[in-house]
């Protein structure tokens, strides 16, 4: 599993942790009243928030990985313009192929 991959695997489990956590202290509050109850409720929404800081680290670790995705074939495309247009009119021919298949 490359670097990206697994700290993208660790944020996604750290958001889930986060938030059942965040669930059971919210479900502690509402059984309990007073002071107590209101000491869940922000350890709670704090909980929530850092489950949504995190889960903005994905979003950024997501579109990071998918800019230098669109960079490796823009400079793949630019290095072999030949072999692009060959791979490009090989799949407009076999979609067309298909399409036309299932007429």
């Amino acid at each position: 599993m490359t670097k990206s991959a697994k700290s993208t695997q660790e944020i996604k489990s750290d958001v889930a942790l986060v938030i059942d956590h965040a669930e059971d202290l919210l479900k502690q509050a509402a059984a309990t009243t007073g002071e107590h109850a209101a000491e869940l409720q922000r350890r709670g929404m704090n909980l929530l928030r850092q489950a949504a800081e995190k889960a903005q680290d994905l979003q950024d670790a997501v579109v990071e990985r998918s800019k230098a995705a669109a960079q490796a074939t823009d400079d793949y495309v630019h290095d072999h313009p030949w072999k692009a247009i060959g791979m490009a009119a090989a799949v407009g021919l076999a979609v067309g192929l298909l399409i036309n298949r299932g007429r």
